[in-house]
């Protein structure tokens, strides 16, 4: 199984993507954690009772060190290797520039076609890592809609991206 995708179609520029390096990429994003933050956006206090409780509990406990660079990266290094990740497609889709007549998005997998509107292709984030493994088996990439409305039963077996 190939794990190169394009964007074709209706586009100026045919794009071409490798989700085997986005682990390097510092635009991914940890899926364990993104769908529950943004669930708890409600729960979030605001500025000023955040360092109000920073400034009391520096006061209680004292300040605390910053870990070191060692430290950082082990911690960096574990994330990686057990994390489950994803890449938002916003940034490929305008890198490809659709031509002014473009109006969908054709999300090209092995067993069936899925459109989308080309307005919220940009929203779609691109699984490609499931507990610091790459999705070989049903893979290259998951499609997930930025609400997580389908993270229990993503877009599968993707094979190409085509603009219309």
């Amino acid at each position: 199984m190939s794990s190169i995708l394009e964007i074709k179609g209706n586009v100026n520029y045919k794009i071409t993507l490798d989700p085997s390096v986005w682990i390097f990429d510092d635009r991914h994003i940890n899926l364990k954690t993104y769908f529950d933050a943004k669930e708890d956006t409600e729960e979030v206090d605001s500025y000023e009772e955040k360092m109000s409780n920073y400034w009391h509990r520096e006061i209680r406990e004292g300040s605390v060190a910053p870990p070191t660079l060692k430290a950082e990266r082990k911690l960096k290094k574990v994330e990686i290797l057990t994390g489950t990740f994803g890449i938002k497609f916003e940034p490929f889709i305008k890198n490809a520039e659709p031509l002014p007549g473009a109006k969908s998005l054709i999300i090209e997998t092995k067993k069936e076609n899925v459109t989308i509107a080309l307005e919220e292709a940009g929203e779609l984030i691109l699984q490609f890592s499931n507990e610091g493994k790459p999705l070989k088996d049903d893979g290259p990439v998951y499609v997930l809609f930025n609400d997580g409305s389908n993270r229990n039963n993503p877009i599968t077996h993707v094979t190409s991206f085509v603009v219309e």
